[in-house]
């Protein structure tokens, strides 16, 4: 069995966007993989650790922090 993950990010407009506009968004990235073989597994949280950045010669240093990331996961 193979498998395939990619990242899903939503797009919406702040002020008309519905959490409908979401899961359209959601469907066609399914049915698009879907017509190439692919079945839809799961959405997955992936929790990533992006390091401090020191800034040049110490100026606008930034500190590290955790995000998370949407991944669809398929199998065929």
């Amino acid at each position: 069995m193979q498998y395939k993950v990619v990242p899903f990010v939503a797009s919406i407009d702040q002020k008309k966007g519905t959490s409908d506009h979401v899961a359209q968004q959601l469907e066609q990235l399914i049915n698009e993989y879907a017509s190439n073989g692919w079945t839809y597994v799961r959405l997955e949280s992936v929790s990533t650790y992006v390091g401090p950045d020191n800034g040049c010669f110490g100026l606008g240093g930034k500190p590290g922090f955790t995000t998370a990331r949407q991944m669809v996961v398929f199998s065929k």
